[in-house]
């Protein structure tokens, strides 16, 4: 039987279920069933226990898991091994691509006086390194610029000016067009932005940066000029991060420790406001517009 809902935090059930909406907004508008669902979050469920609650040193028990998760035993053998079989693969236009728009966002040489990427000439004969076709080759020779560039073209990710030079869509770091790279990035950036939130209510440390600015009795207009600014002000601090990175890199290559990964990140939302709010709240609040940051 499983444990009264009651017996939980009732803010950490609210949170979770805010949480969850717009991700069941996406399954049932791209045909993911409930049943379909409910498998994963079993795979899940027992993968994240075997990883991450073991007692001492050793390997779970089936009966270990099965009483953490609440997953029946007859299951767990069976949803153990699938967990560990279950490969992410990072589609191939992503993990060129990545490297080629860090490059092009962070090395002088391909950065205009405002350190903003220049547009490149297609062809080394025309622009010799500092062409489109130096970019590729100097990340990978297994591959054609022209193949790159289409690929580029449809997605979004690039075009050309008056002058047929190439020319990075700076605001395109996710492809405009391709689902399966869309969906990588959804997958990657949604797990990061959570996992530092989770890590922060277990208190796991050092804290993580998680932040935002949170407004909710602002005109139509007032949002467009906030979200102008918030897409340039983001662009900045990514672009900044980008270079500051790819810098620390190129030394720590040489150094014979332990690698980490890291992901920083910037986003914005908004929707009508809803009138949740109670008449003493709104008069509590009438002498100092809210404005709310907050941290997991």
């Amino acid at each position: 039987m499983l444990p009264s809902i009651s017996i939980f935090s009732p803010a950490l059930v609210a949170a979770l279920r805010r949480a969850l909406r717009p991700l069941v907004k996406l399954m049932l508008a791209k045909g993911i069933t409930y049943n379909f669902l409910s498998e994963i979050l079993k795979e899940i469920f027992v993968e994240v226990a075997d990883k991450e609650f073991r007692i001492g040193e050793k390997p779970s028990t089936d009966s270990h898991l099965s009483l953490l998760t609440g997953i029946h035993r007859k299951d767990i053998k069976r949803l153990r091994h699938y967990a560990h079989s279950n490969i992410e693969i990072i589609p191939h236009t992503v993990s060129l691509g990545a490297r080629l728009i860090s490059l092009w966002t962070s090395d002088a040489r391909y950065l205009d006086e405002n350190n903003q990427p220049k547009p490149l000439p297609r062809f080394i004969k025309e622009g010799g390194e500092i062409s489109f076709e130096g970019l590729v080759t100097s990340v990978s020779c297994d591959i054609r610029s022209r193949v790159v560039l289409d690929e580029w073209l449809r997605l979004g990710v690039a075009r050309f000016d008056d002058k047929k030079r190439v020319c990075l869509n700076t605001a395109a770091f996710i492809p405009v067009h391709g689902f399966d790279e869309k969906v990588y990035y959804f997958g990657r950036n949604l797990h990061d932005h959570a996992a530092a939130a989770a890590s922060n209510l277990l208190e796991e440390s050092p804290p993580f940066l998680e932040r935002t600015v949170y407004y909710d009795e602002l005109t139509a207009d007032s949002i467009k000029i906030l979200a102008e600014k918030s897409e340039s002000l983001g662009m900045e601090s990514l672009l900044a991060i980008n270079k500051e990175a790819i810098e620390l890199e190129k030394n720590d290559i040489l150094k014979n420790e332990p690698r980490y990964r890291m992901t920083f990140g910037i986003y914005y939302f908004s929707e009508p406001a809803q009138s949740e709010k109670s008449a003493e709240m709104k008069n509590s609040m009438s002498t100092e517009r809210e404005n709310t940051w907050n941290s997991a």
